[in-house]
């Protein structure tokens, strides 16, 4: 099994916690998005996975080792791959040609979800689909009486489905997915200015390929801030009987901890309250604050802070504030 990650966007919805590192390495209850989602395929698929392409912007060579390393604890080999232009999520998988053969899983890296299903490999394609109450904000799957895929509805005005596909899919043929993406680009085939994956994916239902869903029972969203803490709660409740949350390096003292929360290595807490849902980054120092619903990362001072809903970067200096805060690296208050 070969994973794809395109993730070369910009990410601007999430500045200014974007200008610094790409959107996928935001931490999420102390790991990483992208991280997360490649240890949920992996679990998913349940087999071994010998290669995961990241497609990239021109990130830099300190973010292209992280994403190394993700692979490499994964026990699969990293590749980097780049997309240069916007040109669509077709144009951003065709990128990492290489990587497309055999079974092949595609993931775009701003999605997170929870399932305890195992994929079916041996069918020719699957789409990972989540029940949603407003199927007209989505893409949908539209499905035959057996469950196969024969279409697909991008924001219906009438109701066809409610499926939204969550944008992972899964290939038993990455050669043939290879192909269909390549005769978009040669016939020039596009939608808005983009060469669209769906396009590809409908070429293959057309030539009697047989997709078929797989339903997750969570789909969380990293697309904006808000959204982005919201997802750090859910995988704060979903981990917490899973993961140590709570490193036994952190020193707290004279604190209240209410859970979930995630508390790094080196983290120092002094006469505070934290939580619930709140994530801290390893060596941040916090005293005489009350934080909820918080993600904090590392190196950061925060003194005589009262803040909820709020993404708070790397190496912040944050005296006296108060309020739903969002601040990204190297960023200072003092009141």
């Amino acid at each position: 099994m070969n994973i794809i990650i395109p993730m070369a966007g910009m990410g601007k919805r999430m500045r200014p916690h974007t200008l610094t590192i790409p959107k996928p390495l935001i931490p999420i209850a102390g790991k990483p998005i992208v991280e997360r989602l490649c240890s949920e395929i992996v679990a998913a698929c349940g087999e071994e996975v010998q290669e995961i392409g990241f497609i990239t912007g021109r990130f830099g060579e300190k973010i292209e080792k992280m994403l190394l390393l993700i692979a490499e604890n994964l026990g699969a080999k990293g590749k980097i791959y780049y997309q240069d232009e916007p040109l669509g999520t077709a144009h951003a998988i065709l990128c990492a040609k290489e990587s497309l053969c055999g079974k092949t899983t595609v993931a775009f890296a701003d999605t997170l979800f929870d399932t305890d299903m195992t994929l079916n490999t041996k069918e020719d394609g699957i789409i990972w689909t989540h029940k949603v109450e407003n199927p007209a904000a989505f893409g949908v799957v539209r499905k035959n009486e057996d469950g196969t895929i024969n279409g697909f509805v991008e924001k219906p005005k009438e109701f066809v489905s409610n499926e939204a596909i969550i944008g992972i899919y899964y290939f038993r043929d990455g050669e043939n997915l290879k192909k269909e993406l390549q005769y978009l680009i040669d016939n020039n085939i596009t939608k808005g200015g983009e060469y669209q994956l769906t396009d590809a994916l409908q070429n293959m239902l057309d030539k009697k390929l047989r997709f078929k869903t797989m339903d997750v029972k969570e789909w969380l969203d990293c697309g904006n801030k808000n959204a982005t803490v919201y997802t750090n709660q859910r995988i704060l409740t979903i981990k917490q009987h899973k993961e140590q949350l709570i490193s036994v390096e952190a020193q707290i003292k004279n604190t209240t901890i209410i859970p979930p929360c995630y508390i790094a290595s080196g983290v120092i807490i002094k006469d505070s309250i934290i939580g619930p849902f709140v994530s801290i980054g390893e060596n941040t120092q916090i005293e005489n604050s009350e934080i909820k619903n918080t993600i904090i990362q590392t190196r950061s001072s925060l003194v005589r802070v009262k803040c909820q809903n709020s993404m708070i970067g790397n190496n912040t200096k944050l005296e006296g504030a108060e309020g739903e805060l969002s601040l990204g690296d190297y960023s200072e208050i003092q009141k």
